[in-house]
Formats: C-alpha cells, sequence, structure tokens
C-alpha cells in the first residue's frame, strides 16, 4: 500500500468542509478499522480498511452528480486499485459487484453507520444504551434517516454472511469509543 493515512486525510479534507460528511466520513473509517479484524485479515488490512471508509465519500460534497467518480479516479493515480474497486463497489448504481471482503465490509457498513448515527442523535443518551433492536425498529421506518439506502444494509450483510442483529451490534460497539469524538454520546 503506497497510500499513508496522512495523504488521505489531507485528501478528504481538500474536497468535503460539511461538518456532517466528515463526521460520516470518520464513522465509517471507525467502523472500517474494526472491520479489517473481524472480517478481514486483521492488521495487515486495517490501512487500507480505514482509508476506504474515510475516503468513499471524498468526492461527495464538491462533485455530487459525479460521486464517486473523482475519488476512484484519485484512488487509482495514488495506486489504491483495491480501495478504488472498493468505493465503486459500495457506490451500488454502477452495479460494480463487490468481490472482496474489503467491497463487502464497505457495502455492509457505510449506510448502517448513518442509519446508527441517526439513531444516536434522537436518543438522550446516544450511544452509551443503544441496543440493535432500537436500530432495526428504525430500519424498518422508512420515514427516519429517509436517505439511508435500507436496501444496500441488507445486501451487504448478506454478502458478508452475517446476521443482521451481530452486524449492528459490530457497528454499534465499532462507534462507542468515538462517542465524544463523533458527538453521539447524547445529551446535547
Amino acid at each position: 500500500m503506497t497510500l499513508d493515512y496522512q495523504r488521505a486525510k489531507e485528501q478528504l479534507h481538500a474536497w468535503t468542509t460539511n461538518p456532517s460528511l466528515l463526521h460520516h466520513a470518520r464513522a465509517v473509517e471507525a467502523v472500517m478499522r474494526q472491520a479489517a479484524m473481524r472480517y478481514g485479515n486483521g492488521v495487515a488490512d486495517e490501512q487500507a480498511w480505514r482509508i476506504a471508509g474515510l475516503l468513499h465519500d471524498a468526492d461527495y460534497q464538491r462533485w455530487p452528480a459525479e460521486h464517486p467518480k473523482r475519488i476512484v479516479a484519485w484512488l487509482r493515480d495514488q495506486g489504491e486499485e483495491e480501495i478504488a474497486y472498493a468505493v465503486s463497489a459500495h457506490y451500488t448504481k454502477w452495479e460494480v459487484t463487490p468481490k472482496s471482503q474489503l467491497d463487502k465490509a464497505l457495502l455492509a457498513c457505510d449506510e448502517l453507520t448513518g442509519l446508527i448515527v441517526a439513531c444516536c442523535l434522537v436518543r438522550p443518551d446516544g450511544i452509551a444504551t443503544l441496543e440493535p433492536r432500537s436500530v432495526k425498529k428504525k430500519l424498518k421506518d422508512k420515514a427516519f434517516a429517509a436517505k439511508v439506502d435500507r436496501d444496500e444494509i441488507q445486501s451487504g450483510v448478506r454478502l458478508l454472511g452475517v446476521e443482521l442483529d451481530d452486524h449492528v451490534r459490530f457497528v454499534i460497539d465499532a462507534l462507542r469509543p468515538y462517542a465524544d469524538e463523533l458527538q453521539l454520546a447524547g445529551g446535547r
């Protein structure tokens, strides 16, 4: 892997200034870092999976109609084909088949992370007491966090070969250590 974390972070900030998008990038990064341990090859995958989470939507603010074309091209220019492919596959409208565990995990974690963050923001105690059953209830309510693509969540979980309850618990647990940084602690 030739792309280091600091360079990836600089690229994100060069194209993204919206605080909500930056929080989403950071949240998916945190989840993908843990996903490397659970669904990938552990420490050997950690850096690539972390960067995939951080950069998956990096071009969305500036070029929403072209997303993720620009970040995919940038990643390929950096020699990061594996990450570029995963970012391509996470955007299901492109119909790129997720092949690797990285591709499947990014698809399974991205939208679910967004939904869980939304759940935390409406709870007085945030993520501290959030349980999978509450997330699944909100998953069924299509008016809640309406932009979250529920089909992508289901597809990602299916591709990973895991149970929805277990994956929801995994994402909650991956986000808990970042509650203060990501403003998920409640009481705001």
